[in-house]
């Protein structure tokens, strides 16, 4: 089994903290795939920005909902779990 060190919330500092508080707004957690990425703060607010930007944002030609069922579809044909 692959091993990947994570920080967790309680030792989250700085720009990892907000990011971490930011995301447990939106969705009233951390999901692991943002904790995987928890050594390279700035790597993953890139990948937070472009999520928001992409799925969480209005958006004048989809709805969120649209956009999130998108997103499951490629996910599904893509075999991931997220």
């Amino acid at each position: 089994m692959a091993y990947i060190k994570i920080i967790d919330e309680s030792q989250a500092q700085g720009p990892l903290d907000r990011i971490y508080k930011a995301s447990s707004a939106r969705s009233g957690r951390i999901a692991n795939i943002l904790k995987v990425q928890s050594t390279n703060p700035a790597a993953l607010q890139g990948c937070m920005n472009l999520y928001v930007a992409s799925t969480v944002q209005d958006n004048e030609r989809l709805s969120r909902a649209q956009r999130e069922m998108l997103a499951t579809v490629v996910s599904k044909a893509n075999d991931c779990y997220y």
